[in-house]
């Protein structure tokens, strides 16, 4: 003999059914947005952060632009957040000490002599904020970081416009490479 059970729904049971898919939609909604061990202030600070400098270099005809700039920024970000999850609360030091020699390295390989004057020393240490600002957004200090590429921004423009204005800031290397300048093409 066959025994069947009956299962009846009422319309409570029905929207119990309906709410745990909106609860299953949700959620995966939510894993889909999720990015931990990153957060999303951080990578929009990454975002503006680095583009305000890149935008200056980029605008200026300087080789680090708005993605090189963003992609250190990001990358020093990234990796001082991962220097964190091995042990919560205490920060793996060694990895900023790789950073900054690894960013080292990609500064260095801006740099040109050319016509016995160093150029692309500005982008070199341009670089080297980058990763700073990074490093400070992956320590949580976001706010402060896009703080501090506002204020490089202001340095970079208004140095700029003092070095061509002032005389006296015109000896050295400046000088050099203004003159070097002049006599290829022979005008200013």
């Amino acid at each position: 003999m066959e025994h069947r059970t009956r299962v009846r729904f009422n319309r409570s049971d029905s929207a119990t059914i309906r709410i745990t898919n909106k609860e299953k939609n949700m959620e995966m909604i939510n894993n889909l947005l999720t990015i931990t061990p990153f957060s999303w202030i951080a990578l929009f600070s990454v975002f503006i952060a680095a583009g305000i400098i890149g935008m200056e270099r980029q605008i200026s005809g300087k080789p680090v632009g708005i993605r090189t700039s963003i992609l250190i920024c990001l990358s020093t970000y990234m990796f001082t957040t991962y220097s964190g999850i091995t042990q919560p609360g205490i920060l793996n030091t060694r990895i900023i000490g790789q950073i900054i020699t690894g960013v080292g390295f990609l500064g260095a390989g801006v740099m040109l002599t050319r016509n016995g004057i160093i150029v692309g020393v500005t982008s070199a240490a341009c670089i080297w904020i980058l990763a700073a600002i990074g490093i400070t957004i992956g320590l949580n200090h976001s706010y402060t970081a896009v703080k501090i590429s506002v204020l490089v921004v202001i340095l970079l423009i208004g140095l700029d416009s003092l070095e061509r204005h002032i005389p006296f800031l015109h000896k050295g290397a400046y000088r050099k490479s203004h003159q070097a300048g002049e006599d290829k093409h022979g005008k200013k």
